[in-house]
């Protein structure tokens, strides 16, 4: 049983948890029908497990709408079995189904009649659709995953219910904007910490890219893979798939390369290949610059691949080879270029300048930058943000100073 299978949620136990409102039951009866772990659960909710077993045992309350909304997002459970659905103020994004671009009455018309197959697909309805998936994008940026997850899984029902109705270049192009979709959730699932979810929506996504014929997205598949072996310290597994998004994807703009490029020097920095990373950064900042030049030539999903960025990557490398100050230094330049409106990315940076800091001996530093980082680290930087305080939060309880026990009890504080 997959554990967001929609028949998971017609067990009679899990009904009568989730309409009676019951966490505690919810979170024990979908633990023993799934298999999860209460530390696996908890990754979903975004909740530690002590959190998670005092819910269980009836010790803690839910009474946080947002904890709520994480519950009901990071365990899929359908809205129709919700008491009272969910509170208007739990999520800040239902309006965004309609905020791509304007949606007049005869569009409206022809999306609807085209997903109850009522007519083929049109260059307008695809149009739209684009621009409303390019919208969540930003959107996520500022959010976070979590409240766009089900949304984005209606989205593509849609986009793979047109393809029924699809003709000619059409269908080709219906398939490219199934494989983008694919491709957004599984990041979505990299986000929030669900490996294996995230793996499988790639594959699909590459699946799709191929058979659309967009080496674009196939490069890209790869060069997040490469990503996720990255973020789980499997260096040579992320210099393989990052080589493979090069080799395997030729006709990639620019920027695809440059981002698969990038990805090969993160996984020969974390196996201390110096030479090598330093290497291919500095090909993939060549790469960044002549792409710069064409930006009408690079996919949409490429808006966030920047100078800035590179900058950011570059202190990424340096805190794997335990260059305190460098990575210290590109990161805060990286920082204060970083758009305000990006709450995770910033969350994410600001969680590694704490760690260089505090690494390069930097306490008090280290501490402040944490304590900034932490409300959105929090609320939208589980699981990744999150951990990197912590881990932050290790190295000065190592050097024996206050600073530590000072991090360390805030992070207790906001679990």
């Amino acid at each position: 049983m997959g554990d967001f299978d929609t028949n998971l949620w017609s067990h009679p136990r899990l009904v009568a948890a989730v309409t009676s409102e019951d966490w505690g039951a919810v979170f024990r009866t979908y633990r023993q029908l799934t298999g999860a772990s209460q530390m696996k659960l908890g990754e979903r909710v975004g909740l530690v497990q002590p959190d998670v077993s005092d819910v269980e045992r009836g010790r803690r309350r839910v009474t946080s709408a947002e904890v709520r909304q994480r519950i009901v997002s990071g365990l899929g459970i359908p809205p129709e079995l919700l008491s009272g659905g969910v509170p208007s103020d739990a999520s800040p994004v239902p309006a965004l189904a309609l905020a791509g671009p304007a949606l007049d009455e005869d569009l409206l018309a022809r999306v609807t009649n085209a997903v109850d197959g009522g007519q083929h697909v049109d260059s307008a309805t695809l149009d739209w659709l684009d621009g409303l998936l390019a919208e969540h994008r930003r959107a996520e940026d500022f959010i976070g995953s979590r409240p766009l997850v089900d949304i984005m899984r209606q989205q593509l029902r849609t986009v793979v219910d047109l393809y029924a109705g699809a003709r000619g270049p059409l269908e080709e192009r219906v398939v490219r904007l199934a494989a983008e979709h694919a491709q957004f959730l599984a990041w979505m699932a990299q986000d929030q910490g669900q490996s294996a979810a995230a793996l499988a929506w790639y594959d699909r996504s590459h699946e799709w890219a191929l058979e659309a014929g967009d080496a674009n997205m196939a490069a890209t598949t790869l060069s997040m893979k490469a990503h996720m072996a990255w973020s789980g310290g499997r260096g040579a597994r992320c210099v393989r798939l990052a080589e493979a998004a090069r080799w395997s994807a030729p006709g990639a703009s620019l920027g695809v390369q440059g981002m698969a490029a990038q990805m090969e020097a993160r996984g020969h920095a974390l196996s201390q290949d110096g030479d090598r990373a330093r290497r291919l950064l500095d090909e993939a900042q060549d790469l960044i610059g002549r792409a710069a030049q064409h930006p009408e030539d690079e996919p949409p999903w490429m808006y966030f691949y920047d100078e800035t960025w590179f900058t950011l990557q570059r202190g990424m490398a340096a805190l794997h080879f335990r260059d305190w100050q460098g990575a210290a230094d590109h990161i805060t330049v990286g920082l204060d270029a970083l758009p305000k409106n990006y709450r995770r990315d910033r969350a994410w940076y600001r969680s590694c300048l704490a760690h260089a800091l505090a690494g390069g001996g930097e306490p008090e530093r280290a501490v402040a930058v944490a304590l900034e980082a932490l409300p959105d680290a929090s609320a939208i930087g589980r699981p990744h943000a999150w951990n990197e305080l912590h881990t932050t939060a290790a190295v000065l309880m190592r050097q024996g100073g206050a600073e530590g026990r000072q991090l360390a009890e805030a992070l207790r504080a906001s679990d």
